[in-house]
């Protein structure tokens, strides 16, 4: 079981230890099956949190942009309310995320935007949000031990909205829980594509 948003979610993957513990198996093998072990639970975890946040804060999309190097990353995870929103692998434009703002997520920065019309953001910001259909959106970073791994992001594409602390607070715990996780804790170098 696995604690998600506080509640018990059940994995069904076999312990690690058990790949370790046999003694006749190729060492390069059980490194093999473990990575693959590590990385489904890693996938399923980051499925069931985006899902759950997605119907908990009634929101259009819910994501994770992960950092596959340093300031560079993609939507590798979304639940959407209609599949036509999807962005499922999107980059996001280089010149808008830079150090400055990486700084910012480091920190532990956390962005509520209640409509990208009025909000004063940067014009390349605003363009990419635009294009991505967005109106309202609500940014937390996952920070780890290894620096910022990545940001969970909800957006609200139907209407403007303002962010409640409830919002806030259910969003930065699915970045805990994220963050928390021994299968993205000690798994800073694995990709998601």
């Amino acid at each position: 079981m696995v604690a998600v948003l506080g509640w018990l979610v059940p994995m069904s993957l076999p312990e690690r230890s058990s790949y370790n513990s046999q003694s006749g198996a190729d060492p390069g093998l059980r490194q093999v099956i473990g990575r693959l072990s590590t990385t489904l639970e890693r996938d399923q975890l980051v499925t069931q949190v985006t899902h759950d946040l997605q119907q908990q804060l009634a929101v259009d999309r819910v994501l994770l942009y992960y950092f596959y190097c340093e300031w560079k990353g993609q939507v590798t995870f979304e639940a959407l309310s209609h599949p036509q929103l999807s962005i499922f692998g999107s980059t996001g434009p280089d010149e808008c995320f830079n150090g400055d703002y990486a700084a910012l997520y480091l920190a532990g920065r956390i962005r509520a935007i209640a409509d990208i019309e009025t909000e004063p953001i940067a014009e390349c910001h605003r363009d990419f949000l635009r294009n991505l259909q967005v109106r309202a959106n609500l940014v937390v970073p996952v920070l780890t031990p290894q620096g910022l791994w990545g940001l969970l992001v909800a957006h609200h594409c139907q209407s403007t909205r303002i962010w409640s602390d409830r919002d806030t607070k259910c969003l930065q715990q699915g970045a805990t829980t994220l963050a928390t996780s021994p299968a993205i804790r000690g798994d800073q170098s694995d990709d998601f594509g």
